[in-house]
């Protein structure tokens, strides 16, 4: 997926710099590891979010959230689905680098932290960084950045339930 600007086109004027507000979610829906809750206004979207797997579904309220439910949908019925969303994110230069490079890896591939890092003339802690702090996990695939001995973490975390999730999303992308 490439990311595409909702003003201009261009990548990096998607990306929003500067302190976010926390706001309700638009949708709540199922995936077949738990709940996401969907963040956005009427043109962007601004967060996916992995939540309880008893948190209460919420149908979307606005239209672009009943479009990024479909598309998630659509994802977990076929790996194949390309995900075309309008993003709006806050990130630091760095961690749009390595936002946009986690979209070029290919559905089914996974690349390492290091090699990552390599290729962004970075460190691997500092890439492991980025990818914890993606804020719209599958659309810009996170999971498929691994560990050279492992899976690694995922969400800042590498307790089981994150790993599982993780774990799915590969397997998912490898049928």
């Amino acid at each position: 997926m490439a990311l595409r600007d909702t003003e201009n086109g261009s990548f990096g004027s998607r990306f929003h710099l500067g302190y976010h507000v926390c706001m309700d979610y638009q949708a709540i829906i199922a995936a077949p590891f738990g709940k996401l809750g969907i963040r956005c206004t009427d043109d962007a979207v601004l967060g996916i979010e992995f939540i309880p797997a008893n948190a209460r579904a919420l149908a979307p309220r606005n239209p672009l959230a009943k479009e990024v439910s479909r598309q998630l949908a659509a994802y977990f019925a076929n790996a194949d689905f390309h995900f075309n969303l309008p993003l709006k994110l806050e990130g630091t230069e760095h961690q749009r680098k390595v936002w946009q490079a986690m979209c070029a890896i290919p559905r089914g591939q996974t690349q390492s932290y290091g090699e990552l890092a390599a290729q962004l003339r970075s460190s691997a802690r500092a890439v492991g960084q980025a990818c914890g702090n993606n804020p719209v996990p599958i659309v810009i695939p996170c999971h498929r950045v691994v560990s050279k001995t492992g899976l690694g973490g995922f969400m800042h975390r590498a307790d089981v339930g994150a790993l599982d999730i993780k774990r799915w999303l590969l397997t998912h992308e490898r049928r």
